[in-house]
């Protein structure tokens, strides 16, 4: 193929009607049709990255292989397409504006003066062309965060329009998703919001060429009709998204809509082939036809927004799928478990998680959580500040050092069995200064984290902390019981906790919920969610 084309992804109405989910399934199917397709991100909010946002905030922050800090919009796009994103795949406009500067300051606009447009709009359309240079990629999917109309979005609107006008006819074409609510009291669904919001996309110059419609209640024809027309757009590109009891059915959906061939027909591209979702479709079956059930605590701090643990929860339907087993989480804030409560609270469950997270906040609720799934032989999976509980739990419990902590509760521990890195010590910013992205693992032979891994010798997994394992203390806990079965090469840095007396108990000091994706559920929730189905059916 010549030339990359280019498909922009737009909201309006409201906020959180998934243009993420579209994006992606569109891209699934264009996947699936035999295209080489991308997504990419561009949020309109002025941190450089999500790395220094709370979860309450933004949701979780994803991770990539390149260790970049990401919106997790990213790990939609990972899970539908099975394939890795990168730093290239999210931009920011603090980002944006930084670039611009660190550029002004070089020199480079020696005598200009430095605007919005065209400097920062220039900066913008580079970067929403720099994935489709590579000549990877046949079709490019771009899409641009919050509503049409915010003060935030506006550069990127006008970028989009300047870049549609430059790519020329058929290279470029603007999806505009909107929400078509159904008013109760009259019983019937208006459009007026659509069209306020397809005429405010209208004033900044840009015409929608697809409209897709985020719906309670089927669209009729003449509903259809009259989007058309009042719209601008013609018939066939007025797609229907209604609510569904999975994103997973959201590919399905848009191929009966024929949102993918709609696409491909503006931007004068074959149909190829139909698309094939045999594999997708088995992956769905087995979600909505369980032969098991299991109850699964997911015990952490930031329980009450699902987005803080978006990766997470995904990964249990993906593990869910694989095992034709239907994964209930329960959300259990740790800040309110403790030695009293802990058997009411956590007694019913068949397997416990206990998750990532910063600070000292409900730290003692996690380790009394890890003390009563060690105790009681229930599964247990630890992920990253959840290992380094299960690592405090047993120096307090089992070696006796009553005072062991983490560096990060308290300086001043006798015991700091989890300790800051060397090279984080003499670090001031917090911004994209962790331990990040794909780090080697070498696994010991004839162990859980071996035979969950397939014997694999060596893995990569994807970090994001600043205190670690501290190896002053290798000798003493392994001798205790504990082993360290993941250990990193070329630093010595334990990766991997597990207990061999125990039915499942795993602790690791990496990410493995960013890599699962439908085509490749992660082996370690795989797993957990297996030691869950055989604890409940002793």
């Amino acid at each position: 193929m010549n030339q990359t084309k280019y498909i922009f992804v737009t909201g309006g109405v409201s906020s959180s009607l998934g243009k993420g989910i579209i994006a992606a399934s569109l891209a699934k199917l264009l996947q699936a049709r035999g295209y080489r397709t991308t997504i990419q991100k561009f949020d309109p909010y002025i941190n450089v990255d999500p790395g220094t946002l709370n979860p309450y905030e933004h949701g979780e922050c994803y991770v990539t292989d390149d260790g970049a800090e990401t919106d997790l919009d990213l790990g939609h796009y990972e899970r539908f397409l099975n394939v890795p994103t990168s730093q290239s795949n999210n931009v920011t406009t603090g980002r944006v504006y930084l670039s611009v500067i660190e550029k002004e300051r070089r020199g480079e606009f020696l005598g200009k003066t430095v605007q919005v447009v065209p400097h920062i709009t220039n900066e913008i359309k580079e970067r929403m062309q720099h994935l489709g240079n590579t000549g990877d990629y046949d079709i490019v999917i771009t899409e641009i965060g919050g509503t049409v109309g915010d003060i935030e979005s506006l550069p990127y609107i006008e970028s989009v329009r300047q870049l549609v006008w430059e790519l020329g006819e058929n290279n470029g074409i603007v999806i505009h998703l909107t929400l078509v609510p159904f008013l109760a009291a009259a019983g019937e669904l208006k459009t007026k919001p659509t069209q306020h919001s397809v005429k405010t996309l209208m004033e900044s110059g840009i015409k929608a060429d697809i409209l897709v419609c985020r719906t309670e209640h089927e669209l009729s024809s003449d509903l259809r009709q009259k989007l058309a027309l009042f719209c601008n757009v013609k018939r066939e590109a007025v797609i229907q998204s209604i609510d569904a009891s999975t994103i997973y059915d959201v590919p399905n959906l848009m191929l009966e809509e024929g949102l993918d061939r709609v696409a491909l027909k503006k931007l004068d591209l074959p149909e190829k082939n139909t698309p094939d979702l045999k594999q997708w479709n088995q992956f769905l079956f087995r979600l909505k036809n369980p032969k098991h059930t299991v109850n699964i605590g997911l015990v952490g701090k930031y329980v009450e927004l699902q987005d803080s643990y978006k990766s997470i929860l995904e990964a249990f339907i993906h593990a869910g799928s694989a095992n034709e087993t239907k994964v209930n989480v329960i959300s259990i804030h740790s800040e309110y478990i403790d030695r009293d409560n802990a058997e009411e609270k956590l007694s019913g469950l068949d397997g416990i998680l206990v998750a990532p997270g910063f600070g000292g906040r409900g730290i003692e609720g996690k380790i009394e959580t890890v003390r009563y799934a060690r105790e009681n032989k229930i599964p247990f999976f630890g992920i990253c500040l959840g290992m380094q509980m299960a690592v405090i739990e047993y120096s307090r419990n089992v070696l006796g050092w009553k005072d062991a902590n983490s560096t990060e509760m308290n300086e001043h521990t006798p015991h700091p069995v989890i300790n800051i890195m060397e090279e984080q010590k003499t670090i001031t910013n917090m911004g994209g200064t962790m331990r990040l992205g794909a780090w080697k693992c070498t696994i010991e032979p004839d162990t859980l984290a071996s035979t969950i891994y397939s014997g694999q010798e060596e893995i990569l997994e994807r970090h994001r902390h600043r205190y670690e394992f501290n190896s002053a203390y290798m000798k003493d806990i392994q001798n205790a019981g504990l082993k360290l079965s993941g250990v990193n090469p070329d630093t010595g840095l334990v990766e991997i906790i597990e207990i061999e007396s125990h039915p499942f108990f795993i602790g690791v000091q990496y990410h493995p919920e960013y890599k699962s994706t439908v085509a490749n559920p992660h082996p370690l929730f795989v797993s957990f969610v297996k030691a869950a189905v055989n604890k409940k059916s002793k």
